[in-house]
């Protein structure tokens, strides 16, 4: 297997086309790292964080979200809710059942908050994510990466003006080693 999931930017938009819609910059053959890299810096550095959450394996994607959302947040170790708890188990062990719980906890919680998109982004993650075993509606490739998106800059927007582009860039930084990773 190769080093990263995509070898440009373009492979990216490819496979996902909704960032056409969530990213600014238009596709390139750069590699995805230096892609990053110049959306950080760009005016719209929100796009950096959208590409990442595309670019980004499933499991990859929802630990960034999760260590973001803490960052963003102030959320410390022991003082996750449960939507961020269930979602941080999958990270851990992905079996369907701990899946189906983030789905349950993020489909449930207050949506207007960041953790339930960090935990829809793992209920997203493949499967049935219908309302029960009966009603079976298959994950589609772009659910987790939406959601994981959404739970950064629902939790960016909690944090003051002064400190946003710093925190942004920590963020980013978290998520940057994790794009050498290879998964599904």
């Amino acid at each position: 297997m190769s080093a990263t999931r995509f070898s440009t930017a373009r492979e990216v938009f490819a496979a996902f086309p909704s960032t056409e819609r969530d990213i600014n910059a238009p596709p390139s053959d750069e590699p995805p790292l230096p892609f990053l890299q110049r959306l950080r810096c760009s005016e719209t550095p929100e796009d950096a964080v959208s590409f990442l959450a595309y670019a980004l394996g499933r499991r990859e994607a929802v630990w960034w979200a999760a260590q973001s959302v803490r960052l963003l947040c102030r959320i410390a170790v022991g003082q996750e809710d449960a939507p961020l708890g269930a979602a941080e188990a999958w990270v851990r062990d992905p079996e369907d059942l701990r899946r189906r719980e983030a789905l349950r906890l993020g489909m449930t919680a207050n949506q207007r908050l960041a953790t339930p998109w960090v935990a829809l982004a793992a209920g997203w993650s493949g499967g049935n994510v219908g309302p029960s075993a009966q009603a079976v509606v298959q994950a589609t490739p772009e659910m987790t990466p939406r959601a994981v998106r959404t739970a950064i800059l629902v939790a960016l927007a909690t944090v003051s003006a002064r400190d946003r582009s710093s925190r942004l860039q920590a963020c980013i930084d978290i998520g940057v080693p994790l794009m050498s990773r290879d998964t599904r």
